[in-house]
């Protein structure tokens, strides 16, 4: 490529940024233009470059247009993080295909009602995906990412080396992914995202030091919106994504220390889980510009200990994978907000109602509400869930609500209370969980607590704690509970406290309370 030519695709760059709308997979295509030879996916030993991720981007579209899938139809991916992963979801895109990752820890009933859902045209997996699903029958064919008999060969499915797709036109409102719920709580739902939406996510990557020369280690799964919401920023803008086939805080350290990491997308416990190395000190983490955190309370006292340890910014967002209204705590530059989850980020707006859907003024306790440029179309195929979802203000305006429970100060930063569904009732008083652990995880010996609602025949529902100890700690479940009920009011005080060897969580770090509560209820009663 001549200089030229190489400041055109710059400049070209730089225009479809400035426009309302554009195309993730066109952003690519200028950045294997300007910068072919350029990293663009990093998985062990594994490197592609962006001029070989978009020629097999071409490569991917062209198939998937050869076997009749048409724009806006679907393909599925479930399988551990791979360069064929990333890039596969990427060349889906350039087909106006919408994609619908499915994390594998799903049970095979779970995999099969979201494949039916969302009406994959193809599904592609791995051994281990192939595995879990035997006795499962799937009508769409299988495409194996590892080379695996998990299906049909990749690279016998790719269309030919050289292959360029037919143009397609991709409107605002076409969906670009189906990103499915947990599942926890009953049938997952897939929350459609459009271009737009995730436009907007992607546009905003510039602001944030994403750009030629970012390298982004990716430690959560491709199937998260975590991920996502990092991930696209990153392609878009031209940086290099190092990606991790699974989690665990040394192997984190060393790929940084590596690969000079510059941004990186992490949940709460898996900062914790990266301070309490005692290595942590040994690896050269100077590189970092910019650290985010999301999906999961990210508690104040960890926040200020990654401000004084780390290097780089520091931000935390709160928002959900249906969009809305989110915000934005930079930590570095508000320490004294670090209770808090920031304030609504620009073009955001975010609005708190009461239990009958009235707007409530600063100050009071209410339901978070919110509306952006990033909004989810809507739950695939359940426009009764959709319709739940969403709170229409008197302007007639469409806000997505969260389920949360929270405050504004005066200053306009939103302090969160808890999850509506987790709000304790008790005796008719209301009981927030995060207040509760707040203190519990003042004694010395606690690492973790979690509260949840039991059954009570007294009260309705009452408070139960469940706790992780530090290491080496030996207090007592009766030691803790005492301490805790001395400190907290009347109302509050903790019926029952069980020390556990670690809470569980869900594949990005969110507590499953649900299972704690189930789970105490089948062993235990309260009065």
């Amino acid at each position: 490529m001549t200089t030229s030519d190489q400041a055109a695709a710059e400049q070209g760059h730089v225009a479809l940024l400035e426009q309302p709308f554009g195309l993730l997979s066109d952003l690519i295509r200028f950045n294997a233009r300007a910068r072919p030879e350029s990293p663009a996916l990093i998985k062990d030993d594994e490197i592609m470059t962006y001029g070989a991720l978009d020629a097999r981007m071409d490569q991917i579209a062209a198939a998937l247009q050869r076997d009749g899938v048409q724009p806006g139809e679907a393909i599925s991916i479930c399988a551990g993080s791979s360069v064929a992963y990333a890039a596969t979801f990427l060349g889906g895109l350039r087909a106006g295909v919408a994609v619908a990752p499915l994390a594998p820890s799903s049970t095979p009933e779970s995999l099969a009602i979201m494949l039916a859902d969302c009406g994959a045209k193809r599904f592609f997996l791995d051994k281990s995906v192939a595995k879990a699903l035997e006795g499962i029958s799937l009508t769409m064919p299988l495409t194996a990412l590892d080379g695996s008999d998990a299906g049909g060969s990749y690279e016998a499915w790719l269309a030919p080396a050289g292959s360029k797709p037919a143009p397609v036109s991709v409107t605002p409102s076409m969906p670009f992914n189906i990103i499915y719920s947990s599942g926890t709580t009953g049938t997952p739902k897939g929350i459609v995202q459009s271009h737009e939406m995730r436009w907007s996510h992607t546009g905003r990557g510039g602001g944030l030091g994403y750009g030629p020369g970012s390298v982004t280690l990716l430690s959560t799964p491709l199937y998260s919106n975590t991920t996502l919401v990092s991930f696209f920023p990153t392609m878009g803008m031209g940086g290099a994504a190092v990606l991790m086939d699974k989690f665990d805080a040394l192997g984190f350290l060393k790929l940084a220390h590596q690969h000079r990491v510059t941004h990186a997308m992490l949940v709460p416990v898996q900062y914790r889980r990266i301070l309490e190395q005692p290595t942590f000190g040994d690896y050269d983490l100077s590189s970092f510009q910019m650290k985010f955190c999301t999906s999961a309370p990210f508690g104040a006292a960890l926040k200020a200990d990654i401000l004084k340890r780390w290097p780089g910014g520091l931000i935390e967002y709160y928002g959900m994978t249906e969009g809305g209204g989110s915000c934005g705590l930079i930590a570095h530059e508000h320490p004294d907000k670090l209770h808090t989850v920031g304030q609504p980020l620009p073009g955001h707006d975010v609005r708190l109602i009461d239990e009958e859907g009235r707007e409530l003024p600063a100050g009071e306790v209410g339901e978070v509400v919110g509306r952006s440029p990033a909004m989810m179309n809507g739950y695939h195929n359940q426009p009764g869930k959709t319709a739940e979802a969403e709170w229409i203000s008197p302007e007639g305006l469409r806000y997505i609500r969260t389920g949360d429970v929270g405050r504004f100060d005066a200053e306009g930063f939103l302090t969160l209370m808890d999850r509506k569904k987790d709000m304790i009732i008790s005796g008719g008083f209301n009981i927030y969980p995060s207040d509760l652990e707040s203190v519990i995880v003042g004694h010395p010996a606690v690492l973790e607590a979690a509260v949840v609602g039991a059954l009570s025949d007294r009260w309705g529902e009452t408070p139960v704690a469940f706790v992780t100890l530090k290491a080496g700690a030996t207090a007592t479940a009766d030691e803790v509970r005492d301490w805790a009920n001395a400190k907290l009011g009347k109302t509050q005080r903790l019926a029952a406290l069980k020390l556990m060897d670690v809470l569980p969580r869900s594949a990005i770090g969110k507590v499953l309370k649900r299972e704690l509560r189930d789970q105490f209820m089948a062993e235990e009663t309260v009065a």
